[in-house]
């Protein structure tokens, strides 16, 4: 690709996609800080929230465009995102938890590596395990392709749980640091492996200016051990700069001809088998790529916390990314990271934020302990036991509200917010000179002319 053909990608991205991308970014944020200052939310309980924010915005719109890949671009059925997820920072935590004897009270150790390795480990057997998956499934289509990576994603998990990988003993002869390994079962893992953050600040030598700074928001803003404030603030940062990396990995990918063969399979893959594409080997290499994607976006979400368990790689996370995926619009990258930060900021964090906000600015008595409870209020015209009953209850809540607007969403607007845009699949440019000397682009896009 020459240099002219670069500057007009790079322009047509910051002209309409960045600039959208920045807009709904802006009102989601802007919609949280207002909220908290109506509501008299303190500087730290606002610092939080933005931190949760960015870090879901991060984490679901990176994971919706790997998604994207698989669905969006190839028409691959994936729901067992979660158990390559969970593949992915399990495999991170093995490789790089100190062994037992430094890890203190960890169940189980690891074998010490540096978490650089660790993560280069949980993506590559992530992609590992979506060849072991792929090779056999992808002779399956639509709803029998679903039903295997489903079916993998809880094998996974129930291997997990697995009391014979809890713990296993290493051969003293294979000469490692570690004695003991294993996935922890039903207890999980603690990750008591270097802070991914200061990993990666002491990496580009920025950990030393970056404890300096924490000293100056210790003195100016946030005088009780302002650190988890700012170490949320700037994972959030580092993932949104991930994603981006993704976006463009994923925009240049759908760009290339390997790009353009794939959303060939995902309209007729027996029209791309005709024109002599080994559709076959195309599947398998998007399904291997989506999976890696999936298993760094594994890691990423999880190894900012202190530990991880089986239960947390229940299917709903992958209903989840789907559900974002869909708000957005499969096909588009733009609104795959769209629908992420739309699913984020209103449907995941925001019935949660509210109910902060609420029991931060007023003094409420204790919840019912049942539905029946919180209606006989209403005998007495007072609404205040269902409040409570409500906000107690926001988490249930917010699965009803998703599942309300995945239904409409599916009557009103199938292809999402910037689903079926137009694309041009030719690798050359099909714009028609015009009379007037200008180009006209919508008689070659479209296979006919105008009039």
């Amino acid at each position: 690709m020459s240099g002219a053909d670069t500057g007009g990608w790079f322009d047509a991205l910051f002209d309409r996609d960045l600039s959208l991308v920045l807009v709904v970014l802006a009102v989601i944020y802007v919609a949280y800080v207002l909220a908290g200052v109506a509501f008299g939310y303190g500087l730290r309980g606002q610092l939080n929230s933005i931190a949760n924010l960015t870090f879901y915005v991060g984490v679901f719109g990176m994971l919706a465009l790997a998604l994207n890949l698989h669905w969006g671009y190839t028409g691959l059925f994936n729901i067992g995102i979660v158990g390559f997820m969970g593949i992915g920072i399990y495999v991170t935590a093995l490789v790089s938890k100190p062994p037992v004897a430094e890890g203190g009270a960890a169940q189980v150790g690891g074998f010490g590596l540096p978490l650089g390795v660790g993560i280069l480990a949980g993506v590559l057997v992530a992609g590992l395990f979506g060849l072991l998956v792929a090779l056999p499934a992808l002779r399956l289509r639509a709803d029998y392709l679903a039903i295997v990576t489903v079916a993998f994603s809880e094998i996974i998990r129930f291997t997990m749980m697995s009391r014979t990988f809890q713990s296993v003993e290493v051969p003293a002869a294979l000469g490692l640091r570690a004695d003991t390994v294993g996935l922890g079962g039903g207890g999980g893992l603690i990750l008591n492996y270097t802070d991914p953050l200061e990993a990666l600040l002491r990496t580009v030598f920025l950990w030393e200016p970056y404890l300096a700074v924490l000293d100056v928001v210790q003195q100016t803003l946030i005088p009780n051990n302002p650190k988890p404030v700012v170490d949320g603030l700037l994972y959030g940062v580092m993932l949104l700069v991930g994603v981006f990396a993704f976006y463009v990995l994923l925009t240049r990918l759908g760009r290339s001809p390997f790009g353009r063969v794939l959303k060939a399979i995902r309209e007729d893959e027996d029209v791309a088998n005709a024109l002599g594409k080994d559709t076959d080997r195309f599947k398998l290499t998007a399904f291997v790529l989506g999976a890696a994607l999936m298993g760094f976006g594994g890691i990423l979400w999880y190894s900012s916390r202190g530990s991880i368990t089986p239960p947390s790689f229940r299917p709903n996370i992958t209903f989840f990314i789907w559900i974002a995926l869909i708000i957005g619009g499969a096909g588009s990258n733009t609104g795959s990271f769209l629908g992420g930060a739309i699913f984020a900021g209103l449907l995941y964090e925001g019935p949660r934020y509210v109910k902060n906000l609420v029991e931060a600015a007023f003094e409420l008595g204790d919840a019912p302990r049942n539905f029946g409870e919180a209606m006989a209020g209403f005998a007495s015209l007072d609404p205040m036991p269902f409040v409570l009953y409500t906000l107690d209850s926001v988490s249930q809540l917010r699965l009803v509200i998703m599942g309300a607007v995945l239904v409409w969403l599916m009557h009103n607007r199938p292809e999402g917010l910037l689903g079926h845009r137009k694309e041009v699949a030719a690798s050359v440019g099909l714009d028609r000179p015009s009379r007037d000397g200008t180009t006209d682009a919508s008689a070659a896009t479209d296979g006919g002319e105008t009039r």
